[in-house]
């Protein structure tokens, strides 16, 4: 089976699984948590995915890597992220968000290649390491914008629940759908922290590494182009972001837009510039 087929039966199997996971989780009136048989099945295109990812970004002596393998790669992290996390708290709810989102990106590398390889000295193992940084920084603030999105569900349906004014609020009505098995608020707005923090220190080694090893690892001095300026200014956001958790306590609303808006500023970063010149501009 060529990569063509194999790409895009990953996707289709991620599509599958977020159709079933939408009638099963987001439809049914009390859906429960993860059976193995549904682990085993979300393991079967993580796994071929996977293997593919490896095929191009780890077993070659030279490395090919342009938007549509960094989407894929963020993506395929961030599934596997949600996997191993889904094992120690239901989180139910998520998987309708995050699987057409990998369905979506899965093919990506075949549709995508990028226009020429990359030179010899991406081959060097600082380099991968630097690459699977930046990937792990990029699925991790991936899951956390996710979480974040769930978060701001449940809080739009809690205060739908209690609108002021009606005679009898649904305060002993149990939760239906997704709701029923998802944690309490506070803990997801924990865990959303705990996500974007770790996200944080990756994306910090990301930045640290490229600043102090650059002509080691990109065969040149470092240069302030476009691509670093919305780094740094991504990095600011969140360290604004969690200093301001920290000191003022910030949450709900306002932790998501900060939130959104440093991982819009970390996409344009990397994945919008090499959008723009491999299929817009039509450079590597």
């Amino acid at each position: 089976m060529s990569d063509i087929l194999l790409h895009v039966a990953v996707g289709g199997l991620y599509a599958g699984l977020a159709v079933y996971f939408w009638r099963t989780r987001w439809r049914a009136p009390s859906p429960g948590a993860m059976r193995p048989r549904e682990h085993l099945a979300l393991l079967v295109p993580l796994a071929l995915h996977g293997w593919l990812l490896a095929r191009a970004l780890i077993l070659p002596e030279s490395l090919h890597f342009g938007f549509g393998i960094a989407l894929s790669a963020m993506l395929w992290l961030g599934v596997l992220i949600y996997a191993v996390e889904n094992l120690f708290l239901n989180l139910d709810g998520m998987q309708p968000l995050l699987l057409p989102l990998a369905a979506l990106a899965a093919p990506l590398p075949v549709l995508f290649p990028g226009l020429s390889g990359v030179s010899a000295y991406a081959a060097s193992p600082s380099f991968r390491v630097h690459v699977f940084v930046s990937v792990a920084a990029y699925s991790v603030f991936t899951i956390a914008i996710l979480h974040a999105l769930l978060m701001s569900l449940v809080e739009r349906r809690l205060h739908g629940a209690f609108r002021p004014g009606d005679a009898a609020p649904d305060v002993g009505r149990p939760a239906m759908g997704p709701w029923a098995s998802l944690p309490p608020l506070l803990t997801l707005e924990r865990m959303l922290f705990r996500l974007i923090t770790i996200a944080f220190a990756l994306l910090t080694l990301s930045l640290a590494s490229g600043v102090l090893f650059s002509e080691t690892l990109f065969g040149r001095p470092m240069r302030f182009d476009h691509k670093t300026l919305f780094a740094l200014m991504s990095w600011m956001t969140f360290a604004a972001l969690l200093v301001g958790r920290r000191i003022y306590g910030w949450r709900g609303r306002t932790a998501l837009r900060w939130t959104l808006a440093g991982f819009v500023l970390l996409l344009l970063a990397y994945v919008g510039s090499r959008f723009v010149l491999e299929v817009v501009l039509g450079r590597s």
